[in-house]
């Protein structure tokens, strides 16, 4: 944090200023590009949402990436609004909204990285929760879908313990009462990948009734929740540079805007003593 400026003995030119265009302008131009890019997710996540159907907009609030970009953009577009007509107005309430946001959010996540790391079996707890809740949603939102298909094909995994997680869907669910023709299948993300051309869609059909033996001939039937976890130990360091590189832009926000506000309040207090030394010369 920078020392605060003496007041001057003497009174300075009118157009002398403690402010520094350079933080100044720093600060406007690394919120007016953040501002740009949650108008972006906010207009991406709004067009997403008007492309479902009526009925698959009230299925899965919870789960829809959807509605998480939109609430992130409008986040992150109040935040930067803070920081832009702050910085370009000088106005120090403003900024401190800006700079108390940014240090929340930072607070957050590091107690979020801390309490995962000393939790780890809360952690998981929480994941698969939310790896089941995505799985009985699956049908009902398009952009959850592909978000799972991604997941299965890149961690070649299936389900959240297990393939035969794919049971708690209506569609997949292996009960003799189920009347879908999906019954006791699994997504065509689980199976095999082979160099056919042509996807068969047709390739989970059924699996749910098989043996892991017997299954892992044409599926994966190792669940998602171990795959990520060993992803995660297998890539520490590419996690904690991506955390690196979120954090960072957070710190440098946080530094500029105390940095400004204080050059502001010493700007303040230097013209009120000229204000206060032209109308009393002698003082």
């Amino acid at each position: 944090m920078a020392r605060r400026a003496a007041v001057p003995a003497g009174p300075l030119g009118d157009d002398f200023s403690f402010v520094s265009p350079v933080a100044k302008y720093v600060l406007f131009f690394f919120n007016l590009l953040f501002w740009v890019i949650s108008m972006v997710m906010v207009a991406v996540g709004v067009y997403a949402r008007l492309l479902k159907h009526a009925e698959a907009a009230m299925a899965c609030l919870a789960v829809d990436p959807a509605i998480l970009l939109v609430v992130v953009g409008v986040l992150t577009f109040l935040i930067t609004f803070c920081g832009c007509v702050g910085s370009l107005r000088e106005n120090i309430c403003l900024l401190q909204m800006f700079s108390v946001c940014l240090t929340i959010i930072f607070l957050l996540q590091l107690a979020a990285g801390v309490l995962g790391f000393v939790f780890s079996d809360k952690a998981r707890g929480k994941v698969t929760e939310i790896i089941n809740g995505a799985i009985v949603h699956y049908r009902d939102d398009l952009d959850l879908q592909n978000l799972i298909d991604f997941g299965q094909k890149e961690f070649s995994c299936c389900g959240g313990v297990s393939y035969k997680d794919w049971s708690q869907n209506m569609y997949f669910n292996c009960t003799a009462t189920n009347p879908s023709h999906e019954r006791c299948s699994v997504p065509f993300s689980c199976c095999l990948h082979d160099s056919q051309a042509v996807i068969n869609t047709m390739c989970g059909h059924g699996m749910q009734a098989r043996g892991y033996l017997e299954a892992s001939a044409f599926i994966h039937t190792n669940g998602c929740i171990d795959k990520l976890v060993n992803w995660t130990h297998s890539n520490l360091f590419l996690l904690g540079g991506i955390t690196l590189g979120l954090a960072l832009p957070q710190l440098v926000g946080i530094i500029l805007a105390q940095l400004l506000i204080n050059q502001i309040r010493d700007q303040i207090k230097l013209q009120l003593y000229n204000q206060q030394h032209r109308a009393d010369p002698w003082s």
